[in-house]
């Protein structure tokens, strides 16, 4: 696989100048429709699939390799776990990215790149060639990062952190807990894909706990010693569960040390605590795909902040949960808002449209009980050598009622809005 000198790459795509001129017209100047190969269907990946094929009006040949046929948004999957949405409403399908934009959609896994052919093997053992591709896969989990857990104990105690079914078998496991069990939730350690947010996820399964299991307990081992919200989720749990949601960090627990998930027990320095259902969720990385294609250092792919292209391959760009962006968080406002700025610097690249100053902008709300949301934000610009915060925004504690339902229903809007964004 070829890998491109990073110091001349970098260098040579500072400017946004260099951005649109300096970089080969291959497909274009030839008079050819050029080839961009989109890999993930999620907030990035069908954002960048739909933009590049609406704004170049069928310049560029577009394709989205997907495996599922229905995509289940991660953001929002506590709201269906908390009682106050239903599963379908967080699912979506391709089919408007096909039919209205001319995307061709592949569903089958990208198995593999070969960056010196520039082409995308899949699962099938059909090849997609392309002049430039997206990769989006979001992340997958370091399973080992927490002893005693496995691929296999997924099932027993759901870390449900992906798009798909494990969120509905968690809620199945919090709903049928016995009267005064104990709920055990294991944070992941930073950097961590958000949303789903573990704070939030407390506080929706804390919700439903309120209701049907007044009397139950919530564990929260976490091995961080502060987190995003801190103060308003702790206010938050006080207010609407006080006494039910105990957090605990790794200052205190030792961390957790052990988990057997057969007798359901987590083992720590100060106590074994036996769980009548729990979430545990391991450290991240980026998708597999990312390190068969020689992108990442560490766990994670660096990119070139002004255009998300890989500080690997300049003819390859990274988005979301699975790139280096810096003080963005893994969410999939983050995603949806990289996704435009790469389409941007592509269409540029290939077609020689304009291209503009890029901004990135997030926002991240959490539901702590119904009608009482919060959030934080931020917007950004491309730095040199980081993705860098230009302004940001948090809720306050002490909010009033009408002001936290305001909030939540911001939220509401957005999520109607995003969906769209992505998939119509």
């Amino acid at each position: 696989m070829a890998i491109v000198d990073r110091r001349k790459f970098t260098t040579g795509l500072l400017g946004l100048g260099a951005v649109s001129a300096g970089l080969n017209l291959p497909a274009y100047a030839q008079g050819k429709r050029p080839k961009v190969v989109v890999i993930g269907g999620g907030a990035g990946g069908a954002t960048a699939a739909r933009y590049l094929a609406k704004d170049s009006k069928g310049a560029i040949d577009v394709t989205l390799i997907e495996p599922t046929r229905k995509y289940y948004t991660c953001f929002f999957s506590n709201l269906y776990l908390g009682g106050l949405r239903d599963y379908d409403s967080i699912g979506h399908t391709y089919d408007a990215l096909a039919a209205g934009h001319g995307v061709n959609v592949i569903h089958d896994w990208a198995v593999s790149v070969d960056t010196a052919a520039k082409t995308v093997e899949l699962g099938s053992g059909a090849k997609v060639a392309y002049d430039r591709l997206v990769i989006s896969p979001g992340i997958d989990m370091k399973y080992d990062s927490v002893a005693g857990y496995s691929v296999e104990g997924q099932d027993t105690m759901p870390h449900a952190w992906k798009s798909g079914t494990q969120v509905a078998l968690l809620k199945s496991q919090v709903e049928n807990m016995r009267e005064g069990g104990t709920f055990v939730m294991v944070p992941p350690p930073n950097p961590f894909r958000c949303p789903p947010g573990p704070y939030e996820r407390i506080s929706m399964i804390a919700h439903v706990l309120s209701k049907k299991n007044p009397t139950a307990k919530i564990i929260v081992l976490d091995p961080k010693e502060k987190f995003s919200k801190q103060a308003l989720f702790e206010e938050g749990w006080q207010k609407h569960y006080p006494g039910m949601v105990e957090w605990i960090p790794a200052s205190v627990s030792g961390g957790v040390k052990n988990i057997n998930m057969e007798t359901m027990e987590i083992e720590t320095d100060i106590d074994t605590f036996k769980a009548d259902a729990a979430s545990v969720v391991p450290a991240q990385k980026a998708g597999a795909i990312c390190g068969r294609a020689g992108l990442t250092e560490g766990d994670w792919c660096p990119i070139v902040p002004a255009t998300m292209q890989s500080r690997a391959d300049e003819n390859i760009h990274v988005l979301g949960d699975a790139s280096v962006a810096s003080a963005m968080p893994k969410s999939g406002f983050s995603a949806n808002s990289q996704a435009k700025v790469a389409a941007m610097a592509i269409r540029g690249a290939l077609t020689g449209s304009k291209v503009f100053e890029p901004r990135f902008a997030n926002t991240c709300w959490s539901l702590i009980d119904a009608d009482d949301g919060v959030k934080v934000g931020a917007s950004y610009k491309a730095g040199e050598d980081k993705i860098e915060v230009a302004d940001k925004f948090i809720s306050k504690t002490g909010e009033d009622e009408a002001l936290r339902k305001a909030t939540y229903e911001e939220s509401e809007s957005w999520y109607t809005a995003i969906s769209a964004d992505m998939f119509s």
